[in-house]
Order: C-alpha cells, then structure tokens, then sequence
C-alpha cells in the first residue's frame, strides 16, 4: 500500500507497523537496525521517513491520567489533540494553547516544534513537563524537567528514541470567543503592531503580501473580557475561511460567540479536512526585534507569490528554553506561507525567503519546506551544536537516524 502523507506530496519508502502495546514498541525498537516514528502525517518532508520501519502510535490506548495537585496531564504520543482536549474538557481541564489543527499527534506536535499564537502564550512543545521515550536499546526512560537533558529532548526531531508518552502542565478549563477583522491598513498595522498583536489571547494575522491591506484579523479572547475595536479595519459581518471560496463551515466559530477553550484555538474544526488539503507549507520564525524588516521585505517580494501563494499567517510565539525551538530564548514571529500543491515551483522560491529571512535570525519550522541545512541551521539555532552531542550519547548507532537528519544535522 502506498503510504502518503496527509498533503498527498510525500510517499514514505518504508513499510508502516501500528503496535498496540508500549512493550510491543520497545521489541520493535530493539530488533530493527534503522526506525522512525511516525504521527499524523501533517509533515511535508522526509523527515519521518527510514530506510527500515515507521512506527506508528496510534494504535496505543490513551490511557489519559491527570494529577489534579501537579495540574499535569499524562497521555500516549500517538493521541490527537482532537481527542485530547475532548477528555480534558469533560473533566474540567483545558491546555493553555492549541495549534491551528486538532488532527496531530501529541509527540509529532512536539517533536517539530508546532505552536499555536499569543504574544505570551509559548508553543506546544513549552506545555510539556515529562516524556517518556523508548531508546535505541530499546529501553524505556522517563525524561522530566528536572532532568538535565530535557531541554534538549522536547523538540527532539525523532532523533532520540521513540516518545510514547508525554505528561503536559493543564489549567483550568476556560471559554472563548473568536472574532474577525477584515482590511487592515498595513501601515496603520506596522505602526502599532505590538498593541494589535496583544489585542487578544491569540491573534493571527491573514494576508497575500499584495495590496494595501492585511485581509483578515483573527482575534481569540477570553470569555468575561471585551472583544478589541480594530478601527481601521472592518468587523466580520458573517464567518469566514482564510483562503477565499474554501468553505466557512470548516473554521472554528467567529463573530464573538463564547465557547469552550478547545472549540476556539484552533482555526479548523477536527470534522473537516484542515486548511486546504491539497497545499504546501513554509514557516520561518524570526525575533520580533526584526518583525518589521522581515515583514516589509516579504510585502516587497509579494508579486513572487502571487502565482502560487493561498495565504500567508503572521503570529507570535513567546519564548522558551526548548533547544530546537523555533522560539529558543526569544520572542518570535510566526510567517507562514500556504502553497499551491506545486512543489518544484516552492523549492524554486524558497532560496529567495531564506536569503531575506536567515540574517534576520529566522529559524525554519522543522515540519514544513525549508532548504536550509546543517551551518545555516547551526546560526539560526544555537543550541544544534549540543542537541548533536546529545543525539549522539542517546543513539550512538545512529538507529532514528534518516536522510532528513543528515541534511539539518
């Protein structure tokens, strides 16, 4: 069978196994010479890929426990975020921040570093505070805080073991509204692009890098505080999709209605295909202390995209102490770029974006296109020296080792 990822532009070369037991992950571990694991798929690269075996998670039970004293939460990697927060909220508990998409695993989600948008909320992988990992040896060991290679374990790339359980810092469950400006001004956003990120618990900013306006404005706040007045932009008379002609009923509730945490953070509802579907992604997180060069010189290079741009996001992320973060010791902007489904083209654009973005400190998501390799990504992340040392203790026989790896690392 022919094993694609969710985008459909990556076949994966080797064969899939779905064990249903932890013990069953660690003989598998044990007997292979070369393993990966691998998640929901929403990769766009090789970078789950082996010449040996993948293993898949999802077949292990969830098996949900929560320490109300620690506010912790303990699940299996392969467990959705859609499925997750369901069980957290039924028992009222609620994470602190959710990536646009219900649909991926707890451990990939991590692993890649993925986050969701605040000006002080941090990423997904910054909510974990113990992961349990099968190593090469097939050995399982608890990796916590505490530890002193956690840091470096979080936003591992699937190059330390397999992770098959993560224990992630709850709050409380809270409701939301989401609401939708349209037609920002861009200098009239440049100009005060601090007060407009922080006027919500998570903002998102829509945009092609053409025309004189930011096209859409997705701000997320908490029930019991006023939704903000963005004048000059528009308010939302109706919901919409960030891409035009995608369907509405496919995005999360908008026009200020309160909801549940879970049913608010993200863009997309877990019933329908995330974003596009058929689509290409890039991200490139750089310091907000070069948000306005980086987001002028993209608007300067707009008419490059336009053949094969959808849409484009600008978020931010608050900072960490995660080594391969994307937000490692600084606050971030998120610049996301949705593609046509036309890979050749994207990889022909892509030295273009870095050439402007890397000297501005921007660091690729691990998940999405980038052409970076190893000496670029050592400037843009200045722990990867450590983390390879670290890789190199954890899997001395290179077993999670794939051709990914070998070009970042």
């Amino acid at each position: 069978m022919d094993e694609r990822n969710w985008a459909g532009n990556y076949s994966y070369k080797a064969p899939v196994v779905r064990p249903q037991s932890v013990d069953e992950v660690q003989s598998l571990v044990a007997t292979h010479e070369r393993v990966r694991a691998l998640g929901t798929r929403h990769s766009f690269t090789d970078i789950a890929d082996t010449d040996g075996v993948l293993v898949s998670l999802q077949g292990l039970p969830l098996a949900l426990r929560i320490d109300e004293p620690r506010r912790t939460a303990s699940v299996s990697g392969g467990t959705t975020f859609h499925t997750l927060t369901r069980q957290l909220y039924r028992q009222g508990w609620a994470l602190p921040t959710l990536a646009s998409l219900p649909h991926i695993s707890v451990a990939g989600a991590i692993a890649t570093g993925t986050h969701g948008s605040g000006k002080q909320v941090k990423s997904l992988a910054a909510m974990v505070s113990a992961l349990e990992v099968v190593r090469a040896d097939g050995e399982l060991r608890r990796i916590a805080r505490d530890d002193p290679e956690f840091d470096g374990s979080v936003v591992n790339l699937g190059a330390l073991g397999v992770v098959t359980r993560v224990t992630l810092d709850l709050l409380p469950t809270f409701d939301m509204w989401q609401v939708v400006w349209l037609d920002m001004p861009w200098d009239a956003m440049l100009a005060d692009f601090d007060t407009l990120v922080s006027s919500g618990y998570s903002v998102s900013l829509f945009t092609t890098w053409t025309g004189p306006t930011v096209s859409q404005l997705w701000v997320k706040g908490l029930a019991g505080v006023q939704p903000p007045d963005l004048h000059p932009a528009r308010p939302a008379g109706s919901t919409v999709h960030m891409i035009p002609g995608l369907s509405r009923r496919a995005v999360t509730e908008q026009l200020g209605v309160v909801g549940p945490w879970h049913e608010r953070l993200p863009h997309f509802r877990p019933s329908f295909t995330p974003s596009s579907g058929a689509e290409l992604q890039t991200e490139y997180l750089v310091p907000v202390a070069h948000a306005h060069e980086a987001i002028e010189g993209l608007r300067a290079r707009g008419d490059q995209f336009t053949p094969i741009l959808q849409v484009s996001e600008i978020r931010t992320v608050a900072a960490d102490n995660l080594w391969l973060s994307g937000a490692f010791a600084t606050d971030v902007i998120a610049l996301h770029f949705t593609w046509q489904p036309e890979g050749e083209a994207v990889y022909a654009l892509l030295p273009e974006l870095e050439r402007l973005l890397l000297p501005l400190g921007a660091r690729p998501h691990w998940g999405k296109c980038f052409t970076a390799t190893g000496p670029e990504l050592s400037a843009a992340y200045p722990m990867l020296d450590r983390f390879r040392q670290l890789r190199d203790r954890s899997d001395p026989t290179r077993k999670f080792d794939n051709a990914f790896l070998d070009r970042v690392l």
